[in-house]
């Protein structure tokens, strides 16, 4: 037999030193908040094949059903936990210290669960201390179990220090890799509002934790009291959840909850990624003791508080200074005087207190955990994931209550759901998608253009067709109206008879800004309703919200009389 050439020992030594630096990070998970934020500390392994991750769910936790569920949808490979406990792991990465981890082998990493210990959770751990904090979790016969506490903010380091000194001993300053995602995600917000429907409305994003001292534990009502008396072309309201809250109730009963917000448009994001695209594209935060709204503030959002106090906020906590210091939203209807006193306000200065070395937590963190790993870490800087775009698109409601005040060719025009207590002056439903009972009670029914249909066999109504026949079999309804582009309507009147109408888009700073045609249809039929007296062709100013656009009213054109729908 042959010796083997210098070639093949070479290739050999080659392959045994790449196997010799196969490593095995292990995500040990009980609760999808926790998954989640593990998620965005991988970064730091990406384009290294030396790196094999499994994830398992630690037992123990209430919430480990919908961590299930994040699992599955992360597509990452799965082992249990009798798997895990009886393998050999050269990383372990969690993000709560709850549970059996001290029995999984390898150096463990723990990385905090939120934005900050700002909350302590009665009936376990020590009184008063959040379980990131707290000696009952951090250490193992008098020891602590986690080779590394990856913090935040070097306040965090000196309450760890204090409350177990132990543990403090092997911690260290890295930042925040979530709140890196969201600065890393400032120049999408544009993209995040334009898929939300957001337009120039102001989008108001209501936060709450998950407990009995929760925004929508003690005020469960707020979403739909906001979505009903906002006027929906001046505002848009989104609800984040903490992933508890979906695992304690269930996405299904927290959507038949809140259905009659959501069919009014209520935006209610995902728990993973969509909530920190919501924070980038809002314009203010109204919140309740959960540090999701530090990572608004750090954005530089207004925050408004809603916390109506409890024995779970710690006092001194970056949280409880924020709270002290916004205004505080008593009754929906203040909503607008609230958010002028909070705009006021710099909020980034509390974030502060919550996170150092922003933009940099991905490449301390990748020193410390290679460091634990003892490899090299890959020459690709490690960098943030742009946020996605949401994929919670609102439903679009299908009737409005309408308030048109007419001053001359001038139309004010607010919007609101159809069973609001605000004072309005006529009912607008789109048909047939608003139901029967809203079509009938509707003083304005209108309908928007859908593209052709590819099939060769079709039937389609024209404008002019539709609107008569509307008129016709909805006796209770004044104008009908075909929506045919962004910019035109054909509209039919009992009183003025068949117009055409010509919305201006609104031209301002470089930007074309649009409204809802259906809307201007409300304008309109406000306008001929107090007009009984005029001549065509007129100019009207329709307002909705901070918009303002130029209508034009003329006789009917024969190409929107023929505008197939």
């Amino acid at each position: 037999m042959r010796a083997a050439s210098s070639e093949q020992r070479a290739a050999s030594s080659e392959q045994r030193a790449a196997h010799s630096e196969q490593r095995t990070v292990l995500l040990a998970v009980r609760s999808a908040g926790a998954l989640h934020r593990l998620l965005d500390v991988l970064p730091v392994f990406e384009g290294d094949a030396r790196i094999a991750t499994r994830v398992t769910l630690v037992p123990g936790s209430a919430f480990d059903v919908d961590a299930l569920a994040a699992l599955e949808r992360t597509g990452a490979r799965t082992v249990s936990w009798e798997e895990a406990c009886g393998a050999t792991h050269d990383l372990v990465l969690t993000a709560s210290p709850k549970g059996a981890l001290p029995v999984l082998s390898g150096p463990r990493v723990v990385m905090p669960h939120g934005a900050g210990f700002n909350k302590s959770v009665s009936g376990e751990g020590s009184p008063l201390l959040p379980s990131g904090l707290d000696p009952c979790f951090l250490l193992a016969d008098s020891e602590p179990w986690a080779a590394l506490h990856a913090l935040a903010h070097g306040e965090q380091l000196t309450r760890l220090a204090e409350y177990c000194p132990p543990a403090a001993a092997r911690a260290t300053v890295v930042g925040d890799p979530t709140l890196d995602r969201l600065l890393g995600s400032t120049g999408h917000r544009e993209s995040y509002r334009a898929v939300l429907g957001t337009g120039e409305r102001r989008l108001i994003v209501l936060t709450s934790t998950w407990g009995p001292e929760s925004l929508l534990a003690r005020r469960p009502e707020l979403p739909a009291e906001l979505v009903g008396q906002l006027p929906h072309d001046a505002y848009q309201v989104a609800l984040v959840l903490h992933p508890n809250a979906y695992s304690r109730t269930g996405s299904f009963d927290l959507t038949r909850h809140l259905a009659p917000a959501l069919s009014a448009g209520l935006v209610l994001p995902g728990p993973y990624e969509e909530w920190a695209s919501l924070l980038v594209a809002a314009d203010a935060v109204v919140t309740d003791h959960g540090s999701t709204a530090l990572y608004a503030a750090a954005l530089g959002r207004p925050v408004i508080g809603a916390y109506e106090g409890g024995s779970e906020l710690i006092p001194g906590t970056a949280m409880a200074q924020l709270l002290s210091a916004v205004p505080r939203l008593g009754k929906a209807g203040e909503l607008d005087q609230v958010l002028r006193a909070a705009e006021a306000l710099d909020t980034r200065q509390f974030a502060e207190a919550a996170f150092a070395l922003p933009g940099q937590a991905l490449a301390r963190l990748r020193r410390e955990l290679y460091r634990l790993l003892e490899l090299p870490p890959p020459d690709v800087p490690a960098a943030p994931q742009p946020l996605p775009r949401p994929g919670c698109t609102p439903d679009r409601p299908s009737a409005f209550a309408v308030r048109a005040e007419v001053s001359g060719t001038r139309i004010a025009v607010a919007r609101f759901p159809p069973d609001t207590q605000e004072e309005v002056h006529h009912l607008a439903a789109e048909h047939p998608e608003a139901g029967q009972r809203r079509i009938q009670s509707a003083s304005v029914l209108w309908r928007r253009a859908r593209p052709a249909s590819p099939e060769p066999h079709s039937s389609t109504w024209t404008a002019g067709g539709w609107t008569a026949r509307v008129l016709d079999e909805a006796p209770g309804c004044r104008t009908a109206a075909a929506i045919l582009t962004p910019e035109r309507c054909l509209v039919r009147s009992r009183s003025a008879g068949l117009l055409s109408v010509r919305i201006e888009a609104c031209r301002t700073a470089g930007r074309v800004v649009r409204t809802d045609p259906a809307g201007v249809v409300s304008a309109v039929h406000a306008w001929l309703r107090a007009t009984p007296h005029w001549t065509p062709p007129v100019s009207l100013v329709c307002d909705f919200g901070p918009v303002s656009v130029t209508v034009e009213l003329a006789p009917a054109e024969r190409t929107d009389l023929g505008y197939e729908l």
